[in-house]
């Protein structure tokens, strides 16, 4: 079902809504499919507002401005292939618009290490983009992409993104998490062109 949305009570682009995409319960803590909570997390921790999980609906949020941006952090807790169903509830309650939001999450295209930003695509196959885009109607939002990697051990996909890394990669996973973190709070007051530009020069 396409998100209603109301009108926004803010000026355009005057908000940054980061939703990290991620399975809630401890079993699911740090597995490569965490990826975008793991950012959001972060994020909480460096603008110091901690994430409260809302009393009406299976989501956890915190809201941090900045520079005149408002930055809204976002946890879906409905499990990954029903990222979407929660975007009504958290887009009305802000007042926000599809060119708000970022999208967080896992890409097996991307090696262990590597990050990379951009404005819009296909899911891919990754059940939480194609729950987002079935709930939004569009395709037409931002991703930031944390790489993970293929598996290389003959695991299936759902074994390999919902386990974790080897200790030999699994320092590399974390700087890419803290890297997509530090580019996202660049978009406060640069353009996603901008931003794209420069994280995905490195990533090459």
């Amino acid at each position: 079902m396409k998100t209603k949305l109301k009108k926004p009570n803010k000026t355009e682009n005057s908000r940054l809504l980061l939703i990290g995409l991620g399975n809630p319960g401890a079993e699911y803590h740090e597995t490569r499919h965490n990826a975008g909570f793991m950012v959001i997390d972060y994020l909480a921790e460096k603008l110091n507002k901690p994430l409260k999980k809302s009393f009406l609906k299976p989501v956890a949020t915190a809201v941090a401005d900045k520079e005149n941006k408002q930055i809204i952090l976002v946890k879906p807790l409905t499990y990954m292939n029903r990222s979407g169903a929660i975007l009504d509830y958290v887009m009305n309650k802000y007042g926000a618009e599809i060119s708000d939001i970022i999208l967080i999450c896992d890409n097996m295209d991307l090696k262990p290490g590597m990050i990379r930003l951009r404005k819009k695509g296909s899911s891919a196959g990754h059940n939480g983009i194609k729950s987002v885009i079935e709930n939004l109607g569009s395709q037409d939002f931002g991703r930031m992409y944390i790489g993970v990697g293929r598996s290389v051990s003959g695991q299936t996909v759902i074994e390999h993104v919902l386990g974790k890394f080897d200790n030999d990669e699994d320092a590399l996973f974390k700087e890419s998490v803290e890297a997509a973190a530090e580019a996202l709070l660049m978009l406060k007051d640069r353009t996603i062109e901008q931003v794209m530009n420069e994280v995905n020069k490195k990533n090459n």
